[in-house]
């Protein structure tokens, strides 16, 4: 059962390629007018933007579109909100740690079912998946708020520009605030849309290795 309506291919596949092209123009964008943010954060994400194609033609795992579409737009609103938004929409910032915290549960929920789906031997309770995505996502969180402050030193000590800066305590409280709505959300609706990829990570894991998961 899923509670949202799935895009079809084509038009997963040309939101996707409209924000590839977006991403390129902030990375030309960044060589043009000398921003090296622009082109870290540009072009990192649009590496990213090509996971799920390199998963399903890797690894024969085929992704829901929904989740392609999640996984593009995660990186996609981060690098614009770089190269302008975050700046000037006070919450936009709010929204792309919500949903990039989401995306990290999905990561996390579609790991801990295919573990459960592995063998019959193994039993995973709903209660522990929810506990365990939210424990993920705020260890991940914090690691992530740690990794934004030792730039930050960095960039004190050597005054280069890093593509990521801490803004004081209460930014870091509220980033980890929306840390935890993302992480909720998927603990919460994780098993009506992501059991289906969970089994397909798993049967598509499972054929390249030849073994029968039992």
């Amino acid at each position: 059962m899923t509670l949202l309506p799935r895009p079809s291919i084509r038009n997963q596949k040309r939101l996707s390629r409209t924000m590839q092209a977006v991403l390129v123009g902030i990375v030309l964008y960044g060589v043009v007018a000398g921003a090296p943010k622009a082109i870290s954060n540009g072009g990192i994400a649009l590496l990213i933007t090509f996971v799920p194609a390199a998963l399903e033609r890797n690894y024969e795992v085929p992704l829901d579109p929904w989740l392609a579409l999640w996984i593009t737009s995660a990186v996609f609103l981060h690098a614009i909100g770089s190269a302008w938004f975050y700046t000037q929409i006070p919450w936009w910032d709010h929204l792309t740690h919500s949903l990039s915290a989401s995306l990290v549960a999905g990561v996390g929920y579609t790991t801990l079912r295919a573990v459960d789906l592995h063998s019959d031997e193994i039993r995973i309770p709903d209660r522990f998946a929810f506990v365990f995505i939210l424990l993920v996502v705020l260890a991940f969180g914090v690691v992530w708020e740690l990794f934004e402050f030792g730039l930050d030193v960095i960039a004190g000590a050597t005054g280069i520009t890093m593509p990521l800066a801490q803004h004081g305590l209460d930014d870091t409280v509220l980033d980890l605030m929306y840390n935890s709505v993302g992480a909720l959300l998927v603990a919460t609706f994780g098993q009506a849309h992501l059991t289906g990829v969970a089994e397909r990570v798993r049967e598509g894991l499972l054929a390249r290795s030849g073994g029968s998961g039992e």
